[in-house]
């Protein structure tokens, strides 16, 4: 009975509390001065969420968020991601971000696609003279769709985006902050044309040649005489680049459609080189030096040697330049033609299968796998296959090749210590490699001719693919060169999946052995004969000062992780300067 009483006494004392913290809150919500508290008590009870509000508003709301926010938030929880990544919200991202973007795109994702790609467009250069050697980027066409392509002249820099429309960027002379009147780079835009498909000029590598800029584009021609209505024809148009002016065009039949076109040979026989879209490859010449001359005539366009030849062969893309061509098929199968004998013994290391009297005979280069893109330069190339691997090939008397040494190649030789790149470009006497080092970092790697800038950080030169010291974007996509500056394109696009694949595990254990430039981990005992002819390397330098820089070239060299390089060589950029400030550059050996 006690025990009763007592959990009875309990629970009446329970409800008088309850009761009385009831009325205290009724007080709360009745005083105007402690409302407030009262209701932020309750909400911290039952607070909102997200979820109870409708998802059309929820998309209305992040559609005022900047886009890398919305790529965070939609990163959050499955909710969330649905909602930042539905088209509604895209859509008005795009035209918030281009407001004259009004039709949407192809692809399953139109909206965002053509959202991601106006965010991330962007010319970036940087100058190889001058004091300030920084990066620098471009104007940007509020009307440019994306960027697609670019290619800098003399003068100026043009510029091919997602809807066909070819901007003229301008250098000029501006005003600065500080009231100065400066040269600066592509500071002016205006409209080329509409329509462009691919565009072309003189393929080398020194701008000052390029004097005309061939543009292949679709144009509506007028009905003929007992048709009906208009037709859609291809035609290649020639501009000045110094001043945009339209100088020559020629029209094909409307039953040909071309979508790239390349240039190839001297002013006075340049040769047009047009890829269908069945593959098949025609090709016409021109006279450069009569182009600006006011008058019309007919040219002759015939199908190329290697499709009259291999008929079979369905060509997916071209590179070239002065004196060869380089073809790639949907097959991965790479044929060359080569236009004189120097070029040839560059590119072989012989004129065994040199025909002076044919010079458009294709010829088959062999490649263990199907090879996606390649880079052509003078006299020295690159592949990339499937699997990320990148192969080099041709001259190598600057170490262009980036294999460690300075010995030519005849024949596709494998850069083992550099994989899956995003773009590689092959210059007069250097190349350059546009890598992912993370998922938020680029880098850009360089070998060959340091001469001029070329190579910024590494003025000597490099025989290996070193990291130059040059700040990438986060999106670039492409690279070029010229003698003064370097330029980079930035542009994501979102279906442009990563295409390459994993190596099979039979390709791996049976790979060739690296060379010197690569070390050789699956051996020790040639990895510690490659460590000694290092350090005999290192012991014939002269000067600290050298000594440090082979040190820099031979961690370049030795197959490490991109980390573990950019440790090495930050870690030896330290110890040179502490170096140079503590004694003279020119230091003895025995220092």
């Amino acid at each position: 009975m006690v025990r009763r009483s007592r959990r009875q006494k309990r629970q009446k004392l329970t409800r008088l509390c309850r009761q009385e913290e009831e009325g205290l809150r009724q007080v709360k919500r009745s005083c105007p001065s402690c409302g407030a508290e009262a209701k932020k008590e309750e909400e911290s009870e039952n607070p909102i969420s997200v979820q109870v509000f409708p998802p059309e508003l929820v998309e209305h709301i992040a559609s005022f968020l900047p886009v890398r926010d919305v790529v965070a938030l939609g990163q959050t929880c499955h909710y969330l991601h649905e909602v930042c990544d539905a088209e509604g919200v895209w859509r008005r991202i795009c035209r918030r971000l281009s407001p004259r973007v009004r039709e949407q795109g192809s692809g399953a994702r139109p909206w965002k696609r053509a959202a991601i790609l106006n965010y991330t467009k962007g010319l970036y250069f940087q100058a190889f003279g001058g004091r300030r050697r920084c990066l620098s980027k471009s104007v940007a066409p509020m009307l440019a769709h994306g960027y697609r392509r670019f290619l800098p002249t003399k003068d100026h820099v043009f510029i091919l985006d997602y809807v066909g429309t070819l901007f003229f960027l301008k250098n000029a002379l501006v005003s600065s902050t500080l009231g100065q009147i400066q040269w600066k780079r592509a500071c002016r835009y205006v409209v080329l044309c509409r329509g462009a498909k691919d565009f072309a000029s003189d393929p080398r590598c020194d701008t000052v040649y390029r004097k005309y800029l061939y543009v292949l584009a679709t144009r509506e021609q007028p009905a003929v005489v007992g048709t009906t209505g208009s037709r859609a024809c291809d035609c290649v148009e020639v501009y000045l680049q110094s001043s945009g002016q339209r100088v020559f065009k020629m029209t094909f039949h409307h039953s040909m459609s071309f979508k790239q076109i390349v240039l190839v040979g001297q002013e006075t026989q340049r040769a047009l080189l047009l890829l269908t879209e069945e593959g098949k490859i025609y090709s016409l010449v021109v006279n450069e030096t009569q182009l600006d001359q006011p008058r019309s005539y007919t040219v002759q366009l015939a199908l190329r040697k290697v499709s009259r030849c291999l008929p079979h062969l369905r060509v997916t893309c071209m590179a070239s330049n002065q004196s060869s061509t380089l073809y790639i098929t949907d097959q991965g199968e790479v044929y060359f033609e080569v236009h004189t004998p120097g070029v040839y013994r560059d590119l072989f290391g012989t004129l065994h299968a040199f025909d002076p009297l044919d010079h458009q005979m294709p010829l088959a280069l062999s490649l263990p796998a199907k090879v996606l893109f390649c880079a052509l330069g003078f006299n020295h190339l690159g592949l990339v296959d499937e699997f990320g691997r990148i192969f080099m090939q041709g001259n190598n008397r600057y170490g262009q090749l980036g294999t460690g040494d300075k010995m030519d190649r005849g024949e596709p030789t494998q850069v083992h210590y550099l994989q899956r790149p995003i773009a590689l470009w092959c210059g007069l006497n250097h190349s350059l490699v546009l890598s992912q080092t993370s998922e938020f970092s680029k880098d850009l790697l360089g070998c060959g001719c340091g001469a001029g800038g070329r190579l910024p950080g590494w003025p000597k030169g490099s025989a290996s693919f070193v990291k130059l010291h040059i700040k990438v974007p986060l999106c670039a996509c492409s690279l070029c060169s010229t003698r003064e500056c370097l330029y980079m394109l930035s542009s994501h696009d979102i279906e442009q999946c990563p295409v390459y694949r994993d190596l099979p595990a039979s390709r791996v254990g049976g790979s060739p052995e690296p060379s010197q430039g690569a070390g050789a981990p699956q051996d020790p005992v040639g990895a510690a004969q490659t460590c000694e002819e290092y350090l005999s390397q290192i012991h014939s330098c002269p000067t600290l000062q050298d000594r440090m820089a082979k040190m820099k070239e031979i961690v370049g060299w030795m197959p490490l992780m991109a980390a573990q390089k950019d440790f090495f060589w930050e870690a030896l950029d330290m110890l040179q300067r502490a170096a140079g400030g503590n004694g003279p550059g020119t230091s003895t050996p025995e220092s």
